[in-house]
């Protein structure tokens, strides 16, 4: 996490704190865990966690919300509002 808090230029903390809540259902341990996400220009950029099981429970749990997040960043055209 310390070198993604030294490159972005906004942090995003309901996206590493939704994906430990989201852990919290498989293991106590998720509480341990120090991942951030944040921006840097454009870039989304989240820490993901060190197990291959966790990152698939964390991606599919995440991707979806995420997305209309990524088209307000890019400035893509939304469905917000209408």
């Amino acid at each position: 996490p310390e070198a993604t808090k030294a490159v972005v230029e906004k942090t995003c903390p309901g996206i590493a704190e939704a994906m430990r809540m989201h852990s919290l259902q498989f293991t106590p341990q998720a509480m341990l865990t120090r991942g951030i996400a944040g921006i840097r220009k454009k870039t989304l950029i989240v820490n993901l966690p060190g197990s291959p099981k966790a990152v698939q429970e964390c991606l599919e749990y995440i991707l979806p919300p995420l997305e209309h997040g990524l088209a307000v960043l890019t400035q893509r055209e939304t469905n917000c509002a209408r």
